[in-house]
């Protein structure tokens, strides 16, 4: 395990999600965070004052994150930035943030990493956070609500998918991602899941694998109406709808919406599957 290096009167020692051990304050009152759904969250749970620092990417809440100094990307940090803001906690995640960017904030501020590839990690997460931050009372109430809108679907993974996350190159999403998950609790059968995480597809690819379904997600690509086309060019048969990428990839408090999200677009697929 690594230890962050403590910042001042650390009174707290917390196992992250990808093992570091991370001295933090009983009482954070500076956050940053590197995350988009993970900022998302510390609003939800209350902790807008606490919040110093986003990055470019934190959309959400709209009005709120506004008035956040940015520190830069996901994958480029304004170290200097970072400094002026001086942060008792840092918040970022594996696959969202650069190693060497995590590195460096961990040689001086307690860095707090997740690490999600599932509806568990999430639900760890945030409860993981909501125990440092002192939100336990909300953050439990978020998890029951997250638990109970996905424990009502049936789970039969009988619809074969297609998720694209990119084009040119055409990248889907294979197995060991979040998306995954959220489409395997959909009942949409990942056609891909055997390859990586996310792989780059052909249109000889996407034939061979003959999905009924075709997903293009509107982040980190912006897919549009313009690109069903190109698709439906490639398998004329199988139905291609242009998804909200939010609800399948961020992991916060957003996933309280995911599952009404998910049933409406599993009925209206259904319904043009079996016409």
């Amino acid at each position: 395990m690594q230890l962050s290096k403590p910042f001042k009167n650390h009174h707290q020692l917390i196992t992250d999600q990808m093992g570091y051990q991370v001295e933090i304050p009983l009482q954070p009152t500076r956050i940053i965070s590197l995350v988009p759904s993970q900022t998302e969250l510390l609003f939800y749970l209350g902790l807008a004052k606490k919040v110093v620092g986003v990055t470019k990417f934190c959309i959400h809440p709209q009005a709120e994150v506004k008035g956040k100094a940015v520190i830069g990307g996901t994958k480029n940090f304004n170290l200097e930035d970072i400094a002026h803001l001086q942060p008792d906690l840092i918040i970022g995640n594996k696959e969202e943030n650069y190693p060497e960017g995590i590195a460096a904030l961990q040689q001086h501020y307690p860095v707090w990493m997740s690490d999600i590839n599932s509806l568990a990690d999430a639900l760890d997460m945030i409860a993981k956070i909501t125990a440092i931050t002192n939100t336990k009372e909300k953050g439990s109430e978020l998890i029951h609500t997250i638990k109970t809108g996905f424990d009502n679907f049936l789970v039969t993974n009988n619809i074969r998918t297609a998720y694209f996350i990119w084009r040119k190159p055409y990248m889907a999403v294979g197995s060991d991602t979040f998306i995954h998950e959220i489409m395997r609790r959909a009942s949409f059968r990942n056609v891909f899941a055997p390859l990586s995480r996310y792989s780059v597809i052909t249109p000889e690819m996407l034939q061979a694998a003959n999905p009924q379904l075709i997903l293009l997600s509107s982040e980190p690509y912006p897919f549009r109406e313009k690109h069903l086309a190109e698709i439906k060019q490639w398998c004329p048969e199988a139905i291609i709808k242009l998804v909200d990428g939010e609800m399948f990839s961020w992991y916060g408090s957003r996933l309280q919406y995911t599952p009404a999200y998910l049933r409406n677009l599993q009925q209206k697929v259904l319904s043009e599957i079996r016409n």
